[in-house]
């Protein structure tokens, strides 16, 4: 006997990742920060109580969620590791982003003992020159680089993430590089939403765009195994994957570790006051959700934007593009700069079939269905609740790629072969 993939997971299952800003305090000010967070402009900083109250409604939502314990700099906040060990204790599985300058010895005991899984660490060059000026402190780089050698020494998990802007597109591979040899576990390579203090920038071209996810797509499969490369606020990369598997690339690679747009269908972030909106980069407005007057359930379920994102109404060429069920554009880009959250994303150089075409197309893959055997769910059942969303979409993935109707531990075993999924 065989289930339908929809008998497995709902489509509007709890979200199995969760970025929370817990403050807008920072010891830094880079150029691109969505939060415009300083140390003397940042506001007074929820309480303790507050958030473990955040965690019990998280954790009643979404049991087994990755929770990312971010800002600002959540460092700042004397309080942070016993909220991590509140969440741990709750059945989360917390990580920390940071910008990694106040990681020292003592530091790394308190995340030991806070059950933290795993840190991401920003960095946006390969010298200190950028870096260091980019991000307004003398040193930081140092100081990043310095807490990557003390987390690797303590066996603690850690990943950079990379912003690419014009000013270091060049040093896409090279960063990738420095992860490699810095014994990384990953490397996110972040394109700019020009929101907040990134407001002021100017973002790449489209072509450009285009050039560096063809470097990522390239590093992906050459670096499968070693370090896991990863494209993010880019879900163009599935169709880099695609147009370029021919003799090229192993595209189900990015099935396991790259993936498209997971706003609102497996992803949340909470704002420094407690707002929620889809992801970090779709700016808090005065209806914006606040998870201190309503219930994250509610929110999560029946949120006006999160509805809006899980429809098709997509805009522009998104809208008539055979790729806009796998990609579908970055929707937050598409708010930053034509004002409509289902509008056109203005970064894709992409130029969709004719549209009488490309709706055959669309209709074709809707009704596409992937059946999963028994064992195979069994198998699904096993995973972490917070993966769950996560490697179901892979595997589906996957199995389209190869032609597959029925999903069977054999694939499953042949996928996470090849990606470590």
């Amino acid at each position: 006997m065989a289930l339908t993939s929809s008998t497995v997971i709902k489509k509007q299952a709890p979200p199995y990742l969760i970025s929370w800003n817990l403050t807008k305090r920072c010891n830094l000010r880079c150029d691109h920060c969505y939060l415009n967070s300083t140390e003397l402009n940042g506001g007074s900083d929820i309480s303790t109580a507050e958030a473990t109250g955040i965690i019990d409604s998280v954790a009643a939502l979404s049991p087994g969620a990755m929770l990312i314990l971010t800002g600002g700099e959540p460092l700042l906040r004397p309080d942070i590791f016993d909220i991590a060990s509140y969440a741990a204790d709750s059945g989360l599985t917390p990580v920390l982003g940071t910008n990694g300058t106040l990681i020292d010895e003592q530091t790394i005991k308190q995340i030991k003992a806070s059950n933290i899984k795993g840190v991401g660490l920003s960095l946006d060059s390969v010298t200190p020159l950028f870096h260091d000026r980019f991000r307004a402190l003398k040193g930081a780089w140092a100081k990043t680089l310095g807490a990557a050698a003390l987390l690797h020494e303590h066996a603690i998990d850690f990943q950079f993430q990379f912003t690419v802007m014009r000013e270091n597109m060049d040093q896409i591979q090279d960063v990738i590089e420095l992860a490699a040899v810095t014994n990384a576990r990953a490397i996110n390579i972040f394109f700019l939403v020009c929101t907040g203090r990134g407001s002021d920038r100017t973002d790449l071209t489209p072509e450009e765009y285009e050039a560096a996810l063809h470097l990522i797509a390239e590093a992906e499969s050459k670096f499968r195994g070693r370090l896991m490369v990863r494209a993010r606020c880019a879900p163009h990369i599935l169709r880099i994957a695609d147009e370029t598997n021919i003799g090229k690339i192993d595209k189900t690679s990015e099935a396991g570790s790259t993936a498209g747009c997971i706003a609102a269908d497996g992803y949340l972030r909470i704002a420094p006051d407690g707002e929620v909106t889809p992801c970090p980069y779709i700016p808090v407005e005065n209806s914006t959700p606040n998870i201190f007057t309503e219930n994250i359930k509610d929110i999560w379920e029946k949120g006006e934007d999160f509805q809006l994102l899980r429809s098709s109404s997509l805009g522009g060429k998104c809208g008539e593009c055979d790729y806009s069920l796998e990609c579908g554009g970055c929707r937050a880009r598409a708010l930053a700069t034509t004002g409509n959250i289902m509008g056109e994303d203005p970064l894709c150089a992409y130029e969709p079939p004719r549209k009488s075409g490309n709706l055959d197309i669309k209709e074709k893959k809707k009704e596409e269905k992937t059946e999963w055997s028994e064992e195979a769910i069994k198998r699904l059942d096993a995973v972490p609740p917070f993966l769950q969303t996560m490697v179901k979409t892979g595997v589906e993935r996957y199995a389209r790629h190869r032609g597959l109707n029925i999903i069977t531990p054999e694939v499953m075993k042949e996928l996470k072969g090849k990606t470590g999924m």
